[in-house]
């Protein structure tokens, strides 16, 4: 019943400030998601984050694995991962509405000596959807009363975040809190190669260097790379090459060739056929399909 009247009380508090696709609140790294209709395929860049469901349905695709949240479950993500989102169930009567905390990892270690010590797992999970606790539930309640209260946040919303930290590294996902603080983790070493392939997706993959930066063997690092972000290191690359290319084409315009070599490919022909496996369509179709899919978003 508690669960109930929290969720009710976020439904009610998200209808009045959520606007639009994505709503940036004046709570740092705390952003708003609300949709009036379901979506086709919508790609993206998942930064580390905790995001949960307060109305609708979505479905996640990251590499081999699909994940689905409805009300009262949320989604954490330890890494940067390039993910495939799909809102599954939104309505002009009951919109899809979620709300998001980007992680800021400083804040997750200054918690970590008050907490049991969790090992370095074999390999570590980076992402999940799980149930949400009643007591994280009613964190978040008191975390979006804020935006009622805007002469508070200074004040109450760090204590409030530091509050949804630590009833995350209570529950199921504690060790991938840990992973995401500890600087020497094997979840920690697996980031720092996937921001080396984000930065440079458009050079030659060097996957001999990666393991080497990483203090693992190539069997080992392989093995852990496609653990944490389910895609091999290639697989990554070309996802996020891929990303790239859309972006350039759908928001900058871009010709489809011109976009292709901007992003490392080097035939045309071959860009098209990995676009469509990708996407399900091809660059020039997708672009009018993502087009009017954010122009659904921006009508809510």
């Amino acid at each position: 019943m508690r669960d109930h009247h929290a969720l009710s009380e976020l439904r009610s508090s998200l209808l009045r400030h959520g606007q639009g696709r994505r709503t940036e609140t004046p709570i740092p790294r705390v952003s708003l998601s609300r949709g009036e209709a379901t979506t086709g395929p919508l790609a993206g860049l998942y930064e580390p984050m905790l995001c949960l469901v307060v109305q609708g349905e979505k479905s996640v695709i990251i590499g081999d694995r699909v994940l689905n949240y409805d009300p009262g479950r949320y989604f954490i993500s330890a890494i940067e991962v390039p993910a495939t989102g799909r809102i599954v169930k939104a309505s002009t009567d009951q919109p899809y509405l979620a709300v998001s905390l980007v992680f800021d990892p400083s804040l997750v270690a200054e918690l970590l000596p008050y907490l049991p010590v969790a090992g370095d797992a074999d390999s570590p999970a980076s992402f999940a959807v799980e149930p949400v606790s009643t007591d994280l539930l009613e964190a978040w309640v008191r975390m979006i009363r804020l935006l009622d209260r805007p002469n508070d946040i200074p004040v109450l919303a760090p204590m409030i975040e530091r509050e949804i930290l630590y009833r995350l590294m209570q529950g199921v996902q504690a060790q991938v809190l840990w992973q995401i603080a500890r600087l020497d983790s094997r979840l920690s070493r697996i980031r720092r190669a996937v921001a080396r392939i984000r930065t440079s997706f458009a050079q030659p993959l060097g996957i001999d260097s990666l393991a080497e930066s990483t203090g693992m063997s190539l069997a080992t690092f392989h093995r852990h790379f496609k653990a944490v972000t389910a895609m091999t290191p290639l697989q990554y690359q070309k996802t996020v090459r891929l990303q790239q290319a859309r972006r350039l084409i759908t928001i900058e315009s871009r010709e489809v060739t011109q976009a292709a070599y901007a992003v490392g490919y080097e035939s045309r022909s071959q860009f098209s056929r990995e676009y469509l496996r990708q996407f399900g369509c091809s660059p020039t179709q997708d672009a009018a399909r993502v087009r009017a899919s954010f122009s659904e978003f921006d009508e809510a």
